[in-house]
C-alpha cells in the first residue's frame, strides 16, 4: 500500500462515484476502478461498496479513508509552504454568498480583504441554493439556516433579523399591520422557496406563533424587495440589513418591533467541508470574516 493509492481512495469516496472520481482526477473511469481493485487486493479487503450510483466505504474502508485525508492534507501543507515561501499570500478562495446578505453586508468586507491580500484570488458566486452548497468547485458557502448541516463545519456568523416594513408614504395610505393576522391580508414583499408554502415564524417571548402568507411581489433578489417597498407597493419582510441604511434615514418604518420574526433561518452560517485541506488563502479569509461579522455586531460564537 503506498501513498497514491491512500489518497486515490479518498478521492474516490469525496467523489462519491467512480465516474466524479474519473473526471476530478482526470483519469477514466476503467483506470480509477483499476487502480481500486489493485488497492483492494493489496489489502486482502472490500474497501466500497458499488452500486450504479454510488460509493460507500466499507468499515475497513472507512478506516483507510481517515488516515488517506490527514496524509492528502499534510501533503498539500508542505506543498503550499514550499511553493509560498518568502512570497506575499496567494491562491484562490472560491466563496459562495447569499445574493441580499452578500451584496448588501458582504461586499465592502470582500473589497477590504482584496486590498490587504492583493495575490488572492477570490471567486465569488452570488446564489441562494441551499442543495449541494459543497460541491467541488466551492471552499466555503454562507448561508441563512436554523440549523446547519451535520456533515459541515458551521461557523457562526450571528443571528438573522427579519422586518415588517414599508415606506411613510404606504403608512399614510394604507397604514401598518398591528398584528401578525394583519399580514395575512396586507400585500407582501418578500422572498420564497418554489412550490412551498411560504409560513412566517414569529416569537414573543416563549410563545411561536406561525402565520401563512401570500406575497404580492416574491423574488430571490433582496435589492429588487427593497426597491419595491421603498416605492411603496407594500409591506416587505425582509433581513434588517436589507433596509438598515433606509431605516436610520427615515426612509422605511417598521411594524410588530415587539416581535422576533423569521421566514428561512435565525442564524448566518459560514459553511465548509471538514475534510478539505483549507490553503492558507482559505484560512485567512475565514478569520478575517468571522472577524469582520464579529465586529458588525452580528458574530456569534465559533
Amino acid at each position: 500500500m503506498d501513498v497514491n493509492s491512500l489518497t486515490l481512495l479518498v478521492d474516490i469516496l469525496d467523489a462519491g462515484n467512480l465516474s466524479e472520481a474519473a473526471r476530478r482526477l482526470k483519469m477514466s473511469r476503467a483506470n480509477v476502478s483499476y487502480h481500486l481493485n489493485q488497492l483492494e487486493r493489496s489489502v486482502g479487503l472490500q474497501l466500497v461498496r458499488r452500486t450504479t450510483r454510488r460509493v460507500e466505504p466499507t468499515e475497513i474502508g472507512l478506516r483507510l479513508y481517515e488516515h488517506g485525508r490527514t496524509i492528502r492534507n499534510a501533503l498539500l501543507a508542505a506543498r503550499e509552504s514550499v511553493t509560498t515561501l518568502g512570497q506575499s499570500l496567494q491562491g484562490r478562495v472560491r466563496l459562495s454568498v447569499p445574493s441580499g446578505y452578500g451584496q448588501l453586508v458582504m461586499s465592502d468586507w470582500l473589497i477590504a480583504f482584496k486590498r490587504l491580500y492583493p495575490g488572492i484570488v477570490l471567486d465569488v458566486m452570488f446564489e441562494n441554493r441551499v442543495e449541494d452548497l459543497m460541491r467541488d468547485e466551492i471552499d466555503i458557502a454562507v448561508r441563512v439556516m436554523s440549523e446547519p448541516p451535520q456533515n459541515l463545519v458551521a461557523r457562526d456568523m450571528g443571528p438573522v433579523r427579519y422586518v415588517a416594513c414599508a415606506s411613510p408614504e404606504f403608512a399614510r395610505t394604507h397604514g401598518m399591520p398591528a398584528t401578525l393576522d394583519d399580514l395575512r391580508t396586507a400585500p407582501l414583499i418578500t422572498a420564497a422557496v418554489i412550490g412551498k408554502q411560504l409560513r412566517l415564524a414569529a416569537y414573543l417571548r416563549d410563545e411561536r406563533h406561525e402565520v401563512l402568507l401570500e406575497p404580492t411581489i416574491i423574488s430571490e433578489n433582496f435589492l429588487f424587495l427593497r426597491q419595491a417597498v421603498l416605492a411603496g407597493l407594500g409591506v416587505g419582510l425582509v433581513p434588517d440589513y436589507v433596509v438598515q441604511e433606509d431605516l436610520k434615514r427615515g426612509a422605511v418604518l417598521t411594524a410588530l418591533d415587539a416581535w422576533r420574526l423569521s421566514i428561512f433561518g435565525t442564524h448566518m452560517y459560514m459553511l465548509y467541508m471538514p475534510n478539505r485541506h483549507h490553503t492558507r488563502a482559505a484560512a485567512t479569509f475565514i478569520d478575517f470574516v468571522l472577524e469582520q461579522a464579529q465586529g458588525s455586531g452580528r458574530g456569534g460564537a465559533n
